[in-house]
């Protein structure tokens, strides 16, 4: 197989992990190839000998299966990068949680082994997809997680009217408004009061930040319905947040939220099960009295 590999440049105290990922692939004849950033990180800083490989930049690659070395917002790059080429993606996690990337490093090994033998399963997962007039917005519009609508200062709210399928919702007074897919239901979305949503219930949670009014609840709707925002603020200005990539929008921009016509696809080992995520990686349910 042929792999392309991602990796945060930021944790240099975790490169062993990808030595020894590297110590596997070969012991697997395994085809690679890395990013360069990754790759000059991992020889030039921490001074790893690594394997004959292809280098690529953005997203210039092809392979069988993508590898992300690091936590969750290192697999989020790697599937912007991926886009729409339908290549797996397996995530490493180096980090701390790890909803995406939930594959420890002591279960490297074993994980490689089922790959090796195509005993794994791959997950599809929904894209959401920002339409709007703004150049700088439309370079990135594709979020696996969540696209968030935020003030930009600490001094007052924003407004913001939204419809869905051009009928009037609400108007929210609020810090924000976050746009979630069932991905990033345990992420941003879940720390300002969402719902956690199964993967694959097609469906989509917009949940207020610090809203004006306490009668203000998240809602789920279904993810082929259109959502459209008109926001005001005093300073004329807003943030939108594409899986964290943000960026300053004048508030004259009205925001279109949809379903990408693509989704990513995520490797999972063939036992897994989204609850015992649940319960491993949130303690959910669990009564710590």
């Amino acid at each position: 197989m042929k792999f392309a590999i991602f990796g945060n440049t930021y944790q240099a105290r975790k490169s062993s992990h990808a030595e020894t990922l590297f110590s596997l692939l070969q012991q697997h004849n395994a085809q690679l190839c890395i990013c360069r950033e990754f790759y000059q990180f991992l020889t030039k800083e921490q001074h790893l000998s690594l394997p004959p490989a292809e280098l690529f930049d953005g997203d210039d690659f092809s392979a069988d299966m993508v590898l992300s070395v690091g936590g969750d917002g290192t697999f989020l790059k790697a599937a912007s990068r991926v886009g729409r080429k339908g290549i797996p993606i397996l995530g490493i996690n180096t980090g701390r949680l790890g909803f995406l990337a939930d594959i420890s490093p002591a279960e490297m090994e074993e994980t490689f082994n089922e790959i090796h033998r195509h005993h794994y399963t791959v997950e599809e997962r929904s894209v959401l997809q920002l339409q709007c007039d703004d150049p700088k917005l439309l370079k990135e519009p594709y979020a696996l997680n969540e696209i968030a609508v935020l003030k930009r200062d600490s001094s007052s709210m924003i407004t913001i009217h939204t419809a869905i399928n051009d009928a009037r919702l609400i108007t929210y007074l609020a810090d924000g408004l976050v746009i979630a897919t069932p991905t990033g239901s345990t992420a941003y979305s879940l720390s300002v009061g969402g719902p956690i949503m199964v993967p694959h219930s097609q469906t989509i949670a917009i949940t207020p930040v610090a809203p004006h009014s306490l009668n203000v609840r998240p809602i789920v709707i279904r993810d082929d319905w259109k959502i459209t925002l008109d926001v005001e603020s005093r300073s004329h200005s807003f943030l939108v947040a594409i899986d964290g990539r943000s960026e300053s929008c004048k508030e004259t921009t009205r925001l279109q939220i949809s379903k990408a016509d693509y989704n990513v696809r995520v490797v999972k080992r063939f036992n897994h099960k989204f609850f015992d995520t649940l319960r491993t990686k949130m303690m959910w349910g669990a009564d710590v009295r």
